[in-house]
């Protein structure tokens, strides 16, 4: 009968990958028709014979067929038959993402969010801090847009960056930098599901009751929804670079992550400002370009900064902590440790000795045994389980050796 303690692991990682691609699933469903309908809005024309209320028009031709559609600025004179409502994209999209962050984050907390040189934590405070901090930036951010800022809406966005950059300095004094990132993300798709949520569908559910009393809706709703809705097309693109971030330690192994994150979010605004101003036909800010090339060379000269290292292991350093111990203890450690180091500490490592390697994979260190120990259950999958870890084996991992690090990892979960 198969080993629960072995299978428990590769199930679980099974299930993130399951997760994860539903979240990936549901975002480009959610940006998809984000996009789609920021595009459609700045490209509505004038027309005559539009009906009453009516905006604009557009043709499109997709498919084989063509369209026509018209946007009504406040309401149409009566409610339609049918109507489709776009929210499900943006739930589906956050509620994946919170999944995703509990089954990777949560429950690998110790390799994946915890980092004891920063801030010495218990798992519970660690999640309970991850959890918290997410509703810190909608409840500023809400504030700030119910205030007189709203008439300010280029204000109001220099505010929203400013909130979002010291937010990612602040997790960069408590997590690891993988998590800083993903929270960074986290904490600014919890703003624009919660815009959508909170603001955009309950005025939409306004609008649409006025209509079924016989009332005229009020054109504020509809104006409130609509400065929401642009705040998450320049937000869309920053996200999901924080999205991608944890498969490149560049971006996020870097003691100034905050101020990578800080410069995509302005390349988000010139990228997005080249589209939207093409989408509304009021020409090429071909300045955008240059702009956005010039903040990503930026954005690579701080990712090569070197990060500095103390004489000892912050690691080493502390007492093991329980959930450490019951791998330091088990038996086959030590052989372990020899095999880990002298198979793959040459690229995971402070400094990384394989030639064309900058920087240690996915920010994973394992030239010590307190390392080691931190990713016990990664080096279980990776380079016990199967056999992904040594790339190619290049460094000429035996399957004896793989047996031992299974041997090792079954000792500690049965001890």
């Amino acid at each position: 009968m198969p080993d629960f303690d072995l299978l428990q692991p590769l199930i679980w990682s099974w299930l993130e990958f399951a997760v994860r691609w539903t979240h990936v699933i549901t975002a480009i469903a959610w940006i998809g028709s984000s996009f789609y309908f920021i595009a459609l809005d700045l490209g509505l024309r004038k027309a005559p014979n539009l009906p009453v209320g009516a905006h604009g028009e557009e043709w499109q031709v997709h498919g084989g067929g063509f369209y026509h559609i018209r946007k009504f600025l406040v309401a149409p004179e009566h409610m339609p038959e049918h109507l489709t409502w776009f929210k499900w994209e943006s739930y589906s999209t956050w509620l994946s993402g919170a999944a995703l962050l509990m089954v990777t984050y949560w429950a690998g907390a110790n390799l994946f969010l915890i980092d004891p040189a920063k801030m010495e934590l218990e798992v519970w405070q660690a999640i309970l801090i991850s959890a918290g901090s997410l509703t810190i930036g909608w409840l500023v951010y809400d504030f700030l847009c119910k205030s007189s800022l709203d008439e300010k809406p280029t204000l109001l966005m220099v505010l929203l960056f400013v909130l979002l950059v010291a937010m990612g300095w602040g997790y960069n004094h408590v997590f690891t930098g993988r998590a800083v990132l993903l929270h960074l993300g986290a904490f600014t798709a919890t703003i624009m599901t919660a815009n959508v949520f909170f603001i955009i569908i309950p005025n939409q559910k306004i609008v649409v009751a006025d209509l079924k009393a016989g009332r005229t809706p009020d054109p504020k709703y509809g104006k409130i929804a609509k400065l929401r809705s642009t705040h998450n097309n320049y937000l869309t693109l920053p996200v999901i670079f924080l999205m991608l971030s944890n498969h490149y330690p560049l971006a996020f192994a870097s003691p100034y992550n905050w101020l990578i994150a800080a410069l995509v979010f302005l390349m988000g605004v010139t990228i997005r400002h080249w589209f939207n101003t093409r989408h509304a036909r009021k020409g090429s800010p071909y300045w955008t370009i240059p702009a956005t090339i010039l903040l990503f060379l930026a954005i690579i000269w701080i990712s090569l900064i070197p990060a500095e290292y103390g004489e000892e292991d912050e690691a080493m350093s502390r007492p093991l902590s329980e959930y450490e111990l019951k791998y330091a203890n088990a038996e086959g450690f030590e052989e372990v440790t020899e095999i880990v180091i002298s198979r793959c500490s040459m690229c995971h490592a402070d400094a990384v000795a394989w030639e064309g390697i900058g920087i240690a994979p996915r920010g994973i260190h394992l030239d010590n045994e307190a390392r080691i120990i931190r990713a016990a259950r990664e080096i279980y999958i990776n380079a016990g389980a199967t056999n992904a870890m040594p790339p190619a084996n290049v460094t000429f991992m035996e399957p004896e050796e793989r047996r031992a690090i299974i041997n090792w990892y079954k000792a500690a979960q049965k001890g």
